[in-house]
């Protein structure tokens, strides 16, 4: 799990980079009103929180592990440590920005020791490897962690062989949702249109540039809460505008979209979309 993620910060308005589409053009205000499945042939999942239940609190033990990282290479107390990781938390977004840029910290190292944790609160996920496995289309996980941090949740949850591939920190170059540009990345890096996709995320503030981009964006509640921006979750009457559909059970959700495309195929009875 990246602490990228789970520090990360409202997002902020897009760039003048920011594509909606490949080509580098941005949705109309049409486009974005149309905000359901039927054309959405790109699948793409968070991973910590989204993939597998927030009830395993994964994240507690790779906070202790950041600072015990700092602690460990900066050869200060633990107290001090930890006051570090937060400021530059604070101060950059993220604790690896604040290393790198401050310390000139190489990020792979800090990468390997946070996420070497244990993965025995995972359980195999059997049927949502059969709802992501029917969806049409690709499939790719977009994580603010490591490759190999994804690789190893993924296998766990047995969905690892259902991916075309894992985007992780690395290949965008170090720049962490919810930065617009870490998205313009990922769609460059796996040739992915955003009116055809479809993004799936715990994180509220990490779904704003996936609907700025056309996007239909899927909120995956969290089952524990373990972030300021999952207990803000549980005060709204109504989601935000660039949150179009919410659930709090993935597999159940992927399967009624099948349901409700095979109600509405050619032949059969027209139905309300999900």
């Amino acid at each position: 799990m990246s602490e990228v993620k789970k520090e990360g910060t409202s997002g902020s308005p897009l760039n003048n980079g920011a594509a909606g589409r490949v080509d580098g053009s941005f949705v109309s205000r049409e486009e974005h009103s149309q905000r359901h499945f039927e054309r959405t042939c790109v699948w793409i999942f968070d991973l910590d929180n989204t993939l597998y239940p927030a009830a395993c609190n994964l994240f507690a033990e790779v906070d202790v592990r950041m600072t015990e990282f700092i602690a460990q290479q900066l050869g200060v107390p633990m107290a001090y440590a930890r006051h570090l990781q937060k400021s530059y938390y604070k101060q950059f977004g993220t604790t690896l920005s604040g290393l790198m840029r401050v310390h000139k910290f190489d990020p792979q190292p800090f990468l390997d020791y946070v996420h070497n944790i244990d993965l025995s609160v995972i359980d195999e996920a059997p049927e949502l490897a059969a709802a992501i496995e029917a969806l049409p289309g690709r499939k790719l996980i977009y994580t603010n962690g490591s490759h190999r941090h994804a690789e190893r949740v993924a296998e766990k949850l047995g969905v690892l062989h259902l991916f075309e591939d894992i985007c992780d920190i690395a290949a965008c170059e170090f720049v962490a949702k919810p930065d617009p540009d870490a998205f313009n990345r990922m769609m460059r890096r796996h040739n992915v249109g955003a009116v055809e996709a479809a993004m799936f995320e715990d994180m509220p503030p990490n779904l704003e540039a996936p609907h700025m981009l056309g996007m239909t964006t899927v909120l995956v509640q969290p089952d524990h809460e373990d972030h300021p921006a999952h207990v803000q979750i549980r005060r709204w009457e109504t989601p935000p505008e660039h949150i179009h559909h919410t659930t709090d059970d993935l597999a159940r959700f992927l399967e009624d979209i099948q349901t409700q495309a095979s109600k509405t195929a050619p032949g059969s009875n027209p139905t309300e979309q999900i």
